[in-house]
């Protein structure tokens, strides 16, 4: 659901940006560091100053590549969101919607072998950290707004209409169904586990059961 986990050392500066400037950080590197910081203090006990000091910046660097603590757990949420409405987008006129929304839904949680460990560490804070709930509905919200969208202009009718706002909520409740059920299971495979509930989203919208037609 968000962008992939980032993995490795994290680097005290890079050299310089294509302008010659220093660049200070990055995005990966600030989000090594609070994951480092989560695990050693929890997600609550880990402050904003705690994570620049661990970077090596100053809080204003900070807040130029995220906007607050919450934010960081997602990622470049915003990038990801790009992604998946190009890949709504991509998808053949003629496929329905319910196969298209299934098909991207894979997509934007497909990631490369070896990032698991990372990922699952991601999500579990996102899903099982009380303080960050509140904010994920209003990420939750975007992603369910690129589906919304996306049904809408197929059917010709308002992003806010009843279809597109059942596709959305129905395509989250199922992939989020999918994660807490990875979570539980630590051999669990992720894609087969989202593949199999998003089945779900076509027996909702035609009423045939996954066997069915």
């Amino acid at each position: 659901m968000v962008e992939r986990s980032p993995s490795g050392a994290t680097p005290a500066r890079s050299s310089s940006s294509a302008l010659g400037r220093p660049v200070a950080t990055s995005h990966g590197a600030i989000e090594r560091a609070a994951f480092r910081l989560f695990a050693t203090h929890g997600f609550a006990g880990t402050t904003l100053d705690m994570i620049a000091a661990e970077v090596g910046v100053g809080r204003r660097t900070l807040f130029r590549y995220y906007r607050s603590k919450n934010d960081i757990p997602w990622g470049r949420f915003d990038r990801t969101l790009a992604g998946f409405r190009d890949t709504l987008a991509a998808l053949p006129e003629d496929l329905p919607v319910h196969e298209a929304v299934h098909r991207a839904v894979l997509s934007f949680n497909d990631f490369p072998d070896g990032a698991e460990p990372g990922h699952r560490e991601r999500m579990r804070l996102i899903l099982m950290t009380p303080e960050l709930q509140a904010h994920s509905v209003l990420r939750y919200a975007e992603w369910r707004a690129v589906i919304a969208a996306f049904v809408a202009r197929r059917h010709g009718v308002g992003p806010h209409d009843l279809l597109p706002e059942v596709v959305s909520q129905v395509s989250l409740a199922l992939a989020l169904a999918a994660y807490e059920l990875w979570l539980r299971h630590p051999d669990a495979d992720l894609r087969g586990l989202l593949d199999d509930a998003m089945i779900g989203l076509r027996a909702h919208l035609t009423g045939n059961s996954p066997a069915g037609g």
